[in-house]
């Protein structure tokens, strides 16, 4: 079998069917990770060859044919520019060839391989979404869409297009290519060229039958242009005899170069394809009759090579780790005499479960000296030996609770949340080697332990899957014997030791240590404190918005099915595409980057909806509430702590490359406020009895760290004088008094202010507010040429990245950026550079968040005020505090946030107060 990859085909098709991406260096990846998804799937086929072609720079010979073909494509987006070459090097190491031939598009060689392959009786699949390739079909060829695993053969062509292969250059030839500018005749589409091709079998035989057809508007086209029909012809017909050396041996499907690639997945940030290549590398390993590292062995090479449980495949360094398991009373004493000797340890627990107000400790790791590990059992099967654990946390508490000893592990949130449920308050709590990778690596994926140490380390910690199984089969670690989780635990607790040691050098070398030991370790416990306070919820209220939701929808169902002229399935694409587009007949707009198949996405419904449609209006209705009573409204009362009774959402540092903190568990983060049910799902979250809620909320905080950053006068002056923003810039940009600035505009000069912070483009504000390219080109220009220092900002962060690799954010947070080109323009910025910009933005607006949390948390401890920090989402805080104390912390709390970090311009915080978090006032 052989795979023909019609490469710019497939790799449009991936870019806009993959989400935008990017890799750890803030990169776009999405077309990378997209083909690389395609080419793993057809891999997996065991096919013979598997061959990518692309199309050659420069002219082909269809271009000297007819000097306006192709004329109107439009370039190809600069974030898939910019990830050809990656697509290039991932496949020089998965070891497929990348086939191009200067003169010839990629057409003509898929034809002439198409042909060559089924000369030799081989199957061929040609991989394209090009219709010029149906007229290669035949019995040994066909076409093969690779994203929906679907053949397209002589049968499909018959029922699409109602002719055979072997007309399907006459089909072309009368229809032509709007998309590449090949005449064809006027007023014949595929429909009617099929029926005349039905009728008189080819080109020749239509024209020879012209005098004899009745008079109408395609014969009188058919005589007016057929002088067009020759140069048709020639720029659709496919040449399958292009010059090509085809080496059969050396193009058959080979291993991939499993080292590199694996590299190569590990830049890009893909961990997922990085653990199937580990493991598909590591079963065949398994299976060969004398295992060796696949890397630098020669065929004579019979020396025997011991395969490591781990199932890792690269060539790692020599791993030392001396790990004892301490389950004796004396054991443990002489571990206490050693451990008390120490300024310096890590720990990790071992539970049955991540919640850390429910888990019981089966285990307690510990390690102050690389290479080794102590290993206590406090749970296990019966017949063990195991430790007292009311006598185990009594030794330990003193130890955990002097701030002088060093207290380091690997995202020690967990362990800080397990003890505070046993009454153990942890100080000195320095390091942790996930955060300390974060600040290294913002853009990385993946911080866990496993991966930080294959990346620093190069070793893979034995994975507890091997020790506990997977799935249904999997036993729990309590049913485990000591000794053998011991081997893990103390492993891992070794290693997060050594990543500490090793990775704090680093930020050292960096200029990191500063944030790393004064925002994201003293924010570990803030964020531990936060997640175990939890929120109460009015559940009776949430199960009111429920019934009311339910009726709301079901009217809404029975609207649209009025609308629509019958039932069908709402939330079927195929049945919705089918009733807006076939039986309404509603003008279709985007297509499916998939399919092809028209788009019922939620612009396209509200672009409709806009046309005064009623049923996509209807449709929008039905999604946005159906959305909030599955997400929210259900889903919120089931997720709140059988323990506590409140609901406990989960901070998380490591995720957003900005900085940002991120919540999950629920993600509360993406509540909508816009719309009434919306914002009816906030007053659900009250405060304790007996306390009240208070909201801080920095305002315009992203617009005012721009203002400082880029030191514009007009801007820096504006904040100054406590204008409302988006009217003065309007005014500036119109040239006309703020006075006389209408809701319009300063609606546009809203998008644009934001707009401007992540690189929005003429066209990219042309779709947002509906206008001409034009208009929005136009008022982005006077928006630079009024605000000049904008301009020079921009560019002195793009030529930071340029020439260091990164970008840093006002507290000196940084983030590793690529593919700054050398000549950017604000009108076009590639996904890089939207990247570096938004990230020293976004980033210093997160940096003045935390501090300001450090700041309030640490205030509320000295001054033992009965309030507390509840939540942070975006750029607001929820506290709660007792109503003596009120006006206190709301002062206070105002105040800290103001002056987290200094700006050249005002902070202003909106601070409101009440029962629930939407009613605060």
């Amino acid at each position: 079998m052989v795979y023909l990859i019609d490469s710019h085909s497939l790799l449009y098709q991936v870019f806009h069917a993959v989400p935008m991406m990017t890799g750890p260096a803030g990169q776009p990846t999405n077309a990378i990770y997209g083909f690389a998804n395609d080419m793993n799937r057809l891999r997996k086929r065991n096919p013979d060859y598997l061959i990518c072609v692309f199309d050659p720079k420069g002219p082909t010979f269809r271009d000297h044919l007819y000097d306006q073909y192709k004329a109107h494509r439009s370039p190809m987006p600069d974030d898939l520019y910019g990830q050809l070459q990656g697509i290039r090097t991932l496949l020089q190491a998965m070891r497929i060839p990348a086939v191009e031939v200067a003169g010839f598009e990629a057409d003509d060689v898929l034809a002439t391989l198409a042909v060559a392959f089924g000369a030799k009786g081989m199957e061929v699949a040609i991989c394209t979404s090009d219709k010029d390739c149906r007229q290669l079909i035949n019995d040994k060829i066909h076409l093969y869409n690779a994203r929906k695993d679907m053949i397209f053969g002589t049968k499909e062509l018959l029922d699409d297009w109602g002719i055979r292969p072997n007309q399907v250059v006459d089909l072309l030839t009368l229809t032509g290519d709007s998309v590449d500018n090949v005449p064809g005749i006027p007023g014949i589409g595929v429909k009617t060229a099929a029926k005349l091709l039905q009728e008189h079998h080819t080109v020749e035989g239509i024209l020879a039958a012209l005098p004899a057809m009745k008079k109408s508007k395609v014969k009188e086209n058919l005589e007016t242009h057929q002088g067009v029909l020759a140069l048709s012809r020639s720029l659709v017909k496919l040449d399958t005899n292009v010059q090509l050396d085809i080496p059969w041996d050396e193009w058959k499907l080979q291993e991939p170069d499993a080292k590199t690639l694996l590299q190569l997945y590990t830049d890009l940030g893909f961990s997922r394809f990085a653990t199937e290549l580990r493991t598909e590398v590591a079963k065949k390993m398994a299976k060969a009759k004398k295992p060796r590292t696949l890397f630098d062995m020669g065929d004579d090479d019979d020396e025997e090579v011991v395969i490591d449980p781990s199932g890792l495949f690269l060539e790692e360094a020599e791993w030392q780790g001396r790990y004892e398991l301490i389950d004796t009373p004396a054991k443990l004493t002489e571990m206490m005499t050693s451990l008390r000797q120490q300024t310096r340890w890590a720990f990790d627990f071992i539970t049955d479960s991540d919640n850390p107000r429910q888990t019981t400790i089966v285990g307690i790791a510990v390690s102050w000296q690389e290479g080794e590990g102590c290993y206590l059992p406090l749970r296990g099967p019966e017949k063990q030996k195991l430790l007292d654990e009311p006598d185990v946390l009594k030794k330990l508490k003193p130890l955990f609770e002097d701030a002088a000893i060093q207290k380091v592990g690997h995202n020690i949130k967990f362990e800080l949340a397990v003890l505070r449920e046993r009454d153990i308050v942890v100080e000195g709590a320095t390091g942790d080697a996930m955060l300390a990778s974060y600040l290294l690596h913002a853009g990385e994926r993946s911080h866990l332990l496993a991966d930080l140490s294959r990346r620093h380390l190069n070793h893979s910690p034995l994975p507890w899957s091997k020790l506990l199984g997977e799935g249904k089969l999997a036993r729990r670690v309590d049913s485990v014997s000591t000794a053998e989780v011991a081997a893990f635990a103390a492993e891992e607790v070794d290693i997060a030791l050594r990543l500490c040691n090793l990775l704090e050098k680093e930020l050292a070398q960096k200029q990191l240590t500063t944030i790393y030991a004064e925002m994201e370790v003293p924010l570990i416990g803030v964020l531990m404190e936060m997640e175990e306070t939890g929120i109460s919820l009015d559940v009776e209220l949430l199960q009111s918005l429920s019934r009311e939701f339910t009726e709301q929808i079901k009217t809404l169902e029975a609207d649209i099915y009025r609308l629509a002229g019958r039932k069908f399935n709402i939330d079927s694409t195929m049945q919705l595409r089918e009733i807006l587009f076939e039986e309404l007949k509603l003008p279709k707009g985007k297509k499916t980057a998939l399919t092809g198949e028209a788009s019922t996405n939620q612009d396209v419904l509200e672009d409709l909806a806009a046309e005064g449609h009623e049923l996509p209006r209807h449709i929008i209705a039905y999604r946005q509430l159906s959305k909030l009573k599955g997400t929210y409204v259900d889903a919120l009362p089931a997720q709140v702590d059988s323990k506590t009774h409140r609901l406990h959402c989960q901070f998380n540092q490591t995720v957003a490359a900005t900085g940002r903190l991120s919540a999950s568990n629920p993600n509360l983060q993406n509540i909508p406020m816009r719309t009434d049910q919306g914002r009816q799902i906030r007053k659900a979250f009250v405060a304790t009895p007996g306390y009240t809620l208070i909201t801080a909320d920095y305002s315009q905080i992203e617009l005012r760290v721009f203002a400082h950053l880029s030191e514009d006068a007009a801007l820096v002056q504006a904040f100054r004088d406590n204008r409302d923003i988006h009217s003065f810039v309007a005014a500036q940009v119109f040239g006309i008094d703020e006075v006389d600035v209408s809701s319009e505009q300063r609606r546009l000069a809203k998008v644009v202010n934001f707009g401007v912070l992540y690189g929005l483009s003429p066209y990219g504000l042309a779709n947002t507010l509906s206008i001409s390219k034009e208009e929005a080109a136009g008022f982005i220009d006077g928006y630079f040429a009024k605000y000049p220092g904008v301009v020079a900002f921009q560019d002195a962060v793009l030529n930071d990245a340029r020439q260091k690799g990164f970008v840093t954010t006002i507290a000196g947070r940084r983030r590793e950026i690529t593919g700054i080109r050398a000549k950017s323009s604000y009108k076009m910025r590639n996904q890089s550079e939207r990247e570096a910009v938004n990230t020293v933005i976004q980033g210093s607006a997160a940096d003045l968040m935390k501090y300001a949390m450090l700041n309030i948390h640490r205030r509320l401890r000295k001054e033992a005020l009965p309030a507390r920090i509840l939540l942070q989402i975006h750029d607001e805080l929820v506290l709660e505090t007792a109503p003596e104390v009120l006006e206190q912390v709301t002062t206070f709390v105002k105040e800290e946030m103001i002056q987290a970090i200094p700006l050249k311009v005002p902070v202003d915080v909106d601070v409101g107060v009440g029962p629930n978090w939407l009613e605060t006032k």
